[in-house]
């Protein structure tokens, strides 16, 4: 369903060719509305299955989930005027691992201010921190399990209901385990869905103010709560729309510290001995999957990469490695 509604706005499934610079270039006819109309309160349904079924996975078996790769670290996303969920339009809400804010209200456009990116020679990927904080403690999420916590309202009533029940169950403190970015994501999941049904219901989607105009700017800070999370992009051009100037954080890059402490206590209470095992990788991978990370977004590199481990001695050399395609 989620791949007709982008093939009917956007015009195609994958690469879609609707949005063009300042709005859309085509708008909903009422054949499509119709038919996204005819699905959407099943989908609804579906999703509030789906958040039922990955809650009752997290309390019938909380040791696990609970625990499985747990760290405690600071968190982010935007949020709305009113400190509601909100994915497009808002402003900037941290959180520490306590859930104690850490700034709020901040204008995304001002994001390099509370923002700096740490290089490590060991990795193409940059590591985000809080600058206030510094590089050792600064480091956060984002994504799901960020934005269904750092909100504190969720505009539709089933997706606010679930969101309410996952706070309770995380007893009022906020919830750190990976394995809840599942939950969260079917919470939002849900809350697309009862958005999309809002939409469809509104004459707008029919109608044919497509491009809002603009002032022409050298300079833009753009910032959207991708599906994975917090995504900046900020561009400079020159007077003859040559880009200048270009800095990326992607959603799996602000998670990249958070990813690897994750690896970290995964390692600690799965590997044993001198050899990397089946069970081991698996777990590995059960942690990273949780972010739902884009490495090749994240590292700017073309193809895929098999999922390798090493088990390095002291001094540096290989004592065991295992590889997944």
């Amino acid at each position: 369903f989620g791949q007709e509604v982008i093939r009917v706005t956007a015009g195609k499934r994958v690469h879609g060719t609707g949005a063009i610079p300042g709005g859309v270039n085509k708008a909903l006819t009422i054949a499509e509305r119709d038919e996204l109309l005819k699905d959407i309160y099943h989908i609804i349904q579906w999703s509030r299955d789906a958040v039922q079924l990955i809650q009752k996975v997290h309390t019938q078996d909380p040791g696990l989930y609970n625990s499985f790769g747990i760290f405690r670290s600071n968190f982010m996303s935007i949020v709305g005027n009113n400190g509601d969920l909100d994915f497009y339009h808002g402003t900037l809400r941290a959180r520490d691992d306590n859930g104690k804010i850490i700034f709020d209200h901040v204008d995304y456009q001002q994001y390099h201010q509370y923002i700096e990116e740490e290089v490590r020679p060991w990795s193409y990927m940059k590591f985000p921190y809080f600058k206030s904080i510094g590089k050792e403690h600064g480091w956060y999420k984002v994504g799901p399990l960020a934005r269904v916590q750092n909100c504190c309202q969720i505009s539709t009533p089933f997706a606010e209901h679930e969101r309410k029940e996952f706070v309770d169950y995380a007893g009022g403190s906020p919830m750190h385990a990976p394995l809840a970015y599942h939950w969260t994501r079917m919470i939002e999941m849900l809350h697309a869905a009862e958005v999309i049904k809002e939409l469809l219901h509104d004459d707008d989607l029919l109608g044919s103010d497509l491009l809002v105009q603009g002032e022409r700017q050298m300079e833009g800070v753009g910032v959207i709560e991708a599906p994975r999370g917090t995504l900046f992009h900020h561009y400079r051009v020159d007077e003859n729309d040559l880009v200048t100037m270009a800095n990326l954080i992607v959603s799996t890059t602000n998670n990249n510290q958070a990813m690897n402490e994750a690896i970290r206590h995964v390692a600690r209470r799965y590997l044993h001995g001198h050899e990397v095992t089946e069970g081991l990788l698996n777990h590995i991978e059960v942690a990273i999957r949780a972010f739902d990370p884009c490495l090749s977004c994240a590292t700017h590199a073309l193809g895929k990469m098999p999922l390798e481990v090493e088990l390095v001695d002291p001094e540096g050399r290989i004592v065991h490695s295992l590889s997944r395609s």
